[in-house]
């Protein structure tokens, strides 16, 4: 995975400079995946910044699938509390982040300050890579763990914060890829070549700029 954070130092070098924030656009946080940390979010930043976001990434730890999904809710919790106390802002999470942002969402009182939740290869209704990785979290992304089935069957947080999610059928890391439809969400099947496609790649960031846009709801 490292090599993502390679690419996506490269790439965002060509990439627009950041502009002036837009007062009239809400913030914008961004929650990394499994093996992962703010740094793997750069290019995504630096595409929302172009468009006048203000765009926080945290790096949530232990980020190797060791600690418990709650715990790290509970640091991204904790991070918007600092950064952005009181405000409201969207959330677009990525991978196990998707999962991490889904329970601060539905759990930790997140429904009251996000306006809109966007995850991209969310492990919904978990993976059987995960058979293939050691770690507590990693065990609460087996397929039918505890922790799936009790979010899952909550399907009211969506009625008020609405939440779209995107997956591809060539999706390595979902497995099978169909584990990425979200119950009580609008799901958006796109041609991501990759898992980690959602996090480099231009196209993917406009799908999501677009879905920031035209939430329902909102």
């Amino acid at each position: 995975m490292k090599l993502v954070a390679v690419f996506a130092h490269f790439l965002a070098q060509f990439d627009p400079t950041p502009q002036p924030v837009n007062p009239a656009l809400p913030p914008l946080v961004l929650v990394h995946g499994i093996l992962c940390d703010e740094n793997y979010m750069l290019r995504m930043t630096r595409y929302f910044q172009a468009q006048g976001r203000e765009v926080y990434a945290p790096s949530l730890k232990p980020n190797n699938g060791s600690a418990k999904l709650e715990d790290l809710a509970a640091q991204l919790r904790d991070f918007v509390d600092k950064k952005l106390p009181g405000r409201r802002f969207d959330l677009v999470a990525h991978s196990m982040g998707g999962l991490v942002s889904r329970y601060y969402v539905q759990r930790l009182g997140g429904d009251a300050r996000v306006r809109q939740l966007i995850t991209m290869a969310t492990p919904n209704h978990g993976t059987l890579y995960s058979h293939f990785l050691p770690g507590t979290g990693v065990r609460q992304m087996h397929p039918k763990s505890d922790f799936l089935q009790e979010l899952n069957a909550d399907t009211e947080t969506w009625k008020r914060v609405p939440l779209t999610n995107f997956y591809t059928s060539l999706d390595l890391v979902i497995i099978p890829y169909t584990s990425s439809l979200m119950p009580g969400g609008r799901n958006i099947k796109t041609w991501a070549l990759t898992h980690p496609s959602y996090i480099i790649s231009k196209a993917q960031f406009r799908a999501v700029g677009k879905a920031l846009e035209s939430s329902p709801g909102l």
